[in-house]
């Protein structure tokens, strides 16, 4: 299950406003020394996805990913959007001060 707060949808519905709305998709990234974490990115439809619709948005997420993170919530903050899992997935990388990439 995927949940948008209203200030994420807000900003969606504003970045959709003057283009074709496409799929938006929930996967994970590297996040550096952190580890992966959730991100989006616009796609299409691919084999062994789930689909959730949400105030006119369709959301995508590997169907092996949403079990692993349960429900992940997508909220809008003055840094962009936060897209947090029910389930701790991804990081674990002790973050910066665990590496040598000189964060």
């Amino acid at each position: 299950m995927i949940n948008v707060t209203e200030s994420a949808q807000k900003e969606l519905t504003t970045y959709f406003a003057d283009r074709e709305v496409q799929p938006i998709r929930v996967h994970l990234a590297d996040g550096g020394c952190a580890g992966m974490k959730l991100s989006m990115a616009l796609d299409e439809v691919r084999d062994g996805d789930k689909s959730f619709e949400h105030a006119g948005f369709t959301f995508l997420i590997n169907e092996e990913l949403s079990e692993a993170a349960g429900t992940v919530s997508i909220d809008m903050t003055d840094y962009g959007f936060a897209i947090d899992s029910e389930k701790q997935i991804g990081g674990g990388g002790g973050g910066c001060s665990g590496c040598s990439c000189g964060c």
